[in-house]
């Protein structure tokens, strides 16, 4: 029980943080109405994870806000599907996605993301049992960017093994923004 509001209190702490983060940023912001929608990029990422008995892949097409060269913030959906051993999962939802650029070629990433899981586990006398829930996920991540382009892996901090869709707390991604 304490573990759990212990997650509940950090993950909770974590997307705070982001929101004050991101609101202090666009605080900063000189620009004016008019040029709101040209900071705004459109894009997303693809996720892709293989494991010893199974498979997990994810889009997640997504909006964020350019406030400066360095920084964006934005949200996106994910639509996510999971299959190994006798299980199937599918997913659905959206983050909060916030981008860092500390130098031209580097980008560090933070998302916050919340899933509804639906989960069918199959057994071997024929029976399946249905599991829905929510999931959270706070993912950390690195990569290398070019233009419009990223490839890098991120890290998910709540992750857990028996609920996540995900095979693993280590994910390689591709973001791509226009």
């Amino acid at each position: 029980m304490i573990k759990k509001l212990y997650k509940i209190s950090k993950s909770t702490f974590l997307a705070l943080f982001l929101i004050v983060f991101a609101l202090n940023c666009s605080a900063q912001n000189t620009s004016t109405p008019s040029d709101f929608w040209n900071n705004v990029r459109f894009g997303g990422g693809l996720g892709f994870g293989l494991n010893n008995g199974g498979f997990n892949a994810s889009v997640s097409p997504s909006a964020i806000y350019q406030f400066n060269e360095q920084f964006s913030s934005g949200i996106s959906l994910t639509f996510n599907y999971a299959k190994y051993d006798d299980s199937k999962r599918y997913a659905y939802g959206g983050s909060i996605i916030s981008l860092y650029n500390p130098i031209h070629f580097l980008q560090i990433s933070a998302e916050l993301e919340q899933l509804r899981i639906n989960q069918t586990l199959s057994f071997n006398d024929s029976s399946t049992i249905e599991d829905n829930y929510w999931s959270p996920s706070l993912f950390l991540g690195l990569g290398y960017t070019d233009r419009n382009f990223t490839v890098g892996i991120r890290y998910n901090v709540l992750y857990d093994d028996s609920k996540s869709i995900y095979l693993d707390a280590w994910m390689p991604f591709v973001r791509v923004y226009f």
